[in-house]
């Protein structure tokens, strides 16, 4: 019986077989189309997504493995966190990556701290789709902020912008009732 491949959920997904990479390495410029941008942005909790491309040098690394030397880079669509209006930020991401075997992690202990660790080579293929749309996810931004925005917190004066002065009022009344 053969063992099903691996099929990427994401998506981008752009697969290559460890048999597809020749000796001497390949390269791949890739370039998400409109319908793949609109998915990735919505994976990603982005407003919008106009640019999105990768580019990545593959080559066999040790005994059935590959390593993938890239990166991606995109306009990425947010909001604001202090404005709440739309802003566009630019990403672009180095990838390093070496994936060994699948069944050269089974029963070996893995040393996670090492500098040099693996990723498991499913089904003898990577997805760079996937790869790209990781290493974009963890290029953004969380607080997204327009050059010139500048947080003014409310004075310290003002009983309703505390949110705890209504839960202090509230105690004040309970006590009164008590005696």
């Amino acid at each position: 019986m053969t063992k099903p491949e691996r099929r990427s959920k994401g998506p981008w997904s752009v697969p290559l077989a460890l048999s597809e990479v020749p000796e001497g390495g390949r390269h791949l410029d890739l370039v998400a189309d409109r319908q793949t941008r609109t998915a990735v942005a919505e994976q990603a909790g982005l407003d919008a997504l106009p640019r999105l491309q990768a580019s990545f040098d593959v080559a066999p690394h040790g005994r059935g493995g590959l390593r993938v030397v890239g990166r991606v880079s995109a306009t990425v669509g947010q909001t604001c966190v202090v404005t709440l209006e739309p802003i566009e930020n630019e990403i672009d991401e180095a990838i390093d990556l070496v994936f060994a075997p699948g069944d050269a992690f089974i029963g070996a202990e893995v040393d996670l701290s090492a500098a040099d660790a693996s990723e498991a080579l499913i089904g003898g293929r990577v997805d760079l789709g996937e790869i790209a749309t990781e290493f974009l996810i963890l290029g953004l931004d969380p607080y997204p902020r327009k050059p010139d925005a500048i947080f003014q917190s409310p004075t310290a004066g003002e009983d309703s912008a505390n949110p705890f002065a209504a839960l202090a009022a509230l105690k004040k009344r309970q006590r009164g009732r008590q005696r």
